[in-house]
């Protein structure tokens, strides 16, 4: 059982558990916890986790979600590492029931551990996206690598194969959570990537270069568009 006493010394508690142990823990332990503070998270989808917690609190406390989107494909403590939020984005999701004052000090959080940029969504609107930039993303790097066995390719294969399977590496108890948590999410965005990508493989097997030229040409100029926040960024940087 947590030491009641620890607890109670602080007034920001933020969560990294994964999102039913924290909400078990939350039911458990709040009675220790110290008047009036504010908690927070850092978990990867919303509305399964920031309503059903804000309707357990007592009522003297606060839960505002917040999501810093960095991680590592590794696991476990001795992979952690002070910077790894340094650059990265940071997204608050407050709702109704969170006050101005949660959401500022949620966002000085994001600031204080190094993110570049702090964005407010609403639980709904981060799970849409989260669904689309990552969760999507790990489907693909698990299914590439279910393709075929590695030790056939391990010593042939270029950045191109690698970078798209970092992700790979994936913690399967957490990843099958958050995946089940945003199920209507995640499956809408299988669904748009299965008809685009069906959609170039009917330009290759019909010879429609013009179609396959235009869909390159919009995934480049697309594209384009990260590299230039990013260079935008750190013009921004050096003016500083």
């Amino acid at each position: 059982m947590p030491d009641g006493a620890f607890i109670s010394e602080f007034q920001l508690i933020v969560f990294a558990l994964y999102p039913a142990a924290m909400l078990e823990w939350i039911e458990k332990y709040q009675k220790f916890i110290a008047k009036n503070a504010l908690l927070t998270d850092v978990c990867g989808v919303k509305r399964a986790t920031v309503y059903a917690a804000q309707n357990m609190l007592r009522p003297d406390l606060e839960f505002i979600g917040a999501h810093p989107m960095r991680g590592k494909e590794e696991r476990g403590v001795k992979f952690a590492d002070r910077h790894i939020f340094d650059g990265g984005n940071y997204i608050v999701t407050p709702t109704a029931k969170n006050t101005e004052n949660a959401i500022e000090k949620c966002a000085a959080l994001g600031n204080a551990i190094g993110a570049r940029r702090v964005s407010l969504l609403s639980p709904e609107k981060h799970d849409e996206m989260i669904g689309f930039v990552s969760q999507l993303t790990h489907c693909l790097a698990v299914a590439l690598m279910a393709c075929k066995d590695p030790a056939e390719l391990a010593d042939y294969t270029g950045d191109s194969f690698r970078d798209l399977t970092r992700i790979a590496k994936i913690n399967d108890r957490l990843w099958c959570e958050l995946f089940f948590e945003n199920k209507d999410e995640l499956l809408s965005q299988m669904k748009l990537f299965f008809d685009q990508f069906a959609a170039i493989a009917k330009c290759i097997e019909t010879n429609d270069e013009e179609g396959l030229k235009a869909a390159m040409r919009l995934s480049s100029a697309r594209r384009a568009l990260f590299d230039k926040t990013e260079q935008d960024e750190n013009k921004e940087k050096q003016k500083r």
